[in-house]
């Protein structure tokens, strides 16, 4: 079965910064596009980011747009999400999940990833 897991989330004032972090089975981080969602209490699990294998891949939601930045370290086998100027809007569950890396107009959808980790708590206070 094949694990992600997330790490990093925690409790920060608005305006403040977070980096959440997700290792990668190898085989999986060497091929697949990679994405973030997050899931606040009460609602859809939302995209937030994703990146495929090259560089300039990167796409984004507009409700994080210009504060979030995803990355990927191949030697590390790890995906990051660091998030700037942090909201209390942005207080969720965050998931990151795989998906093959073919067609970048399916990256911000759910029903294109495969595996998925456990999520890592992100809590903004005001």
């Amino acid at each position: 079965q094949v694990q992600l897991e997330e790490s990093g989330g925690g409790l920060v004032q608005a305006g403040g910064s977070l980096r959440v972090s997700c290792v990668v089975p190898g085989h999986i981080a060497s091929f697949y596009a990679m994405g973030w969602f997050r899931q606040a209490p009460g609602k859809e699990r939302e995209f937030i980011a994703a990146i495929g294998r090259s560089i300039g891949s990167e796409i984004y939601a507009d409700s994080v747009k210009g504060r979030f930045t995803i990355s990927r370290d191949g030697a590390k086998n790890t995906v990051y999400l660091q998030m700037n100027n942090l909201k209390p809007e942005d207080t969720a569950v965050y998931y990151c999940a795989a998906t093959p890396p073919y067609y970048k107009s399916t990256y911000g959808s759910r029903a294109a990833y495969s595996y998925w980790g456990q999520g890592t708590q992100v809590t903004v206070s005001s």
